[in-house]
């Protein structure tokens, strides 16, 4: 069946030639040679104005060569579609920096021809002997190495035999035997395993190309930690690819996981949301829901990081959460009465004085002072107890303990009412401790409580002045 052209595509095709014969020639290219796909900005001084993918022959630092194009660095190509040399060198920054391949130590020739193209099939074709060639002469030598791949170069310049090896290898003999065979100069280059799965390998399981062989140049090494917060699967055969490590892919969205990541609050901490405070349970990253469980009732619900107040790290083990605080009394109080028929908890010791007038002496007076009143001293002459050498007697019938302690303290028991059976026993009380004190036989004594005894044995006798 004849083919006839239409006239809407000869019209097309005329503005095509028009607008391609009103372009000038590239004057600097960037160029993909190499088994490594290394680039190169290279100049050019031809009439031809190749386009994005044609086929060139590049003088490298290795050798002349087949490279191809990818873009032009000057505002005007042969494709239209060119780029800034600060954009490039932009994305060489972004893309590895120094570690980038990157040579401007070249030039390119021209555009590739016929027979150029033909002679590079013709190199193609024979990697495969010149690797089973090496391998033979590695074996015969007993090498602990692995050909991976030979690369001829089109001046024919050199032969270079790419390997992997788990040590360092002294593989001059091997260099001399090769070179007899190709009868050109040889170098063999180590590589590491995502290298060589970026000169042998071809589709990953995914479904597209490695991205080692179409366009990473600098492989980074992949740690399980990005799988772990990425919560992929931690089976080996599934996070791996061709070269046996790590995918490469998992470092894609490394920087996005962490960024999301650091604004969830951790596992068991305490937040409040909006149905109560809690504790959290989980995260999801990429959809930045928090699974918190409530105090209340234990519910788990799920609420976004934008609703919740992080209150702090997690409990200690064995502690409950505080409850909500009481509502005040509606009288203006800060605490709840005791209900009819509770008592208020006793303190030890008769009386029932106050702990301050304890400690400051019969009602917060000088304690001297009721020592004195205790034993008849009218503050000017000496104790009674030191003018005739004995103790004056004490009082008999219920007051007799408070009669001990003072007016202040009975005044002190007797506004509490009157005083109970069990409050007789003081003076027994007070005798004990006097003996933990460690009191001379024959002194009388600390007094008790807040009272303040005599202490000591009874002083010397007056004199009969």
């Amino acid at each position: 069946m004849p083919i006839f052209p239409l006239p809407q595509f000869e019209a097309d095709l005329e503005e095509d030639r028009k607008l391609y014969e009103s372009l000038k020639p590239p004057t600097s290219i960037v160029v993909r040679f190499g088994v490594l796909k290394m680039i190169g900005e290279f100049p050019y001084d031809g009439d031809a104005k190749p386009g994005c993918g044609s086929k060139l022959v590049v003088r490298t630092h290795r050798g002349t060569e087949i490279g191809e194009m990818l873009t032009s660095t000057c505002p005007n190509a042969g494709c239209s579609k060119s780029i800034t040399r600060k954009q490039m060198l932009e994305y060489i920054e972004n893309s590895g920096g120094k570690e980038y391949p990157f040579f401007n130590q070249g030039r390119v020739l021209r555009v590739a021809t016929t027979e150029d193209l033909n002679e590079q099939a013709r190199l193609e074709a024979s990697k495969r002997d010149l690797v089973n060639v090496a391998r033979n002469e590695a074996k015969e030598l007993g090498l602990p190495i692995k050909i991976v791949e030979a690369e001829p170069l089109l001046g024919g310049e050199r032969v270079t035999f790419y390997f992997t090896s788990e040590d360092r290898v002294d593989f001059r003999d091997l260099v001399t035997r090769l070179a007899g065979h190709v009868r050109t100069r040889v170098e063999m280059r180590q590589i590491g395993a995502r290298d060589e799965a970026r000169v042998a390998a071809d589709y990953e399981k995914c479904g597209q190309h490695c991205c080692c062989k179409q366009f990473l140049k600098v492989l980074k090494p992949v740690s399980m930690k990005s799988a772990k917060t990425q919560k992929a699967t931690l089976d080996p055969l599934k996070i791996s690819g061709r070269c046996g490590r790590l995918m490469c892919c998992l470092r894609y969205e490394d920087q996005t996981y962490t960024e999301l990541q650091k604004r969830l609050p951790k596992r068991k901490w305490r937040v409040e949301t909006s149905e109560g405070p809690g504790t959290v349970i989980d995260g999801q990253i990429l959809t930045q829901l928090v699974l918190v469980r409530l105090d209340r009732d234990g519910t788990d619900i799920a609420v976004p990081v934008e609703e919740i107040t992080v209150l702090g790290p997690p409990l200690p083990p064995g502690q409950q959460p505080r409850p909500a605080a009481p509502a005040a009394a509606p009288g203006g109080g800060q605490g709840t009465a005791p209900a009819s028929g509770q008592q208020r908890p006793r303190r030890d010791g008769a009386g029932g004085a106050a702990p301050s007038e304890r400690r400051s002496g019969r009602g917060g007076g000088d304690r001297r002072e009721g020592r004195e009143r205790r034993d008849g001293c009218d503050g000017r002459d000496g104790p009674q107890r030191e003018r005739d050498g004995r103790r004056p007697p004490r009082p008999e019938g219920p007051s007799a303990a408070s009669h001990d302690r003072g007016p202040d303290a009975a005044g002190g028991a007797g506004d509490r009412g009157p005083a109970t059976p069990g409050e007789g026993q003081p003076a027994r009380k007070r005798r004990r401790r006097r003996r933990r004190r460690g009191s001379a036989p024959g002194g009388e004594g600390g007094g008790s409580g807040g009272g303040g005894g005599d202490g000591g044995g009874p002083g010397p006798a007056p004199s009969e002045n």
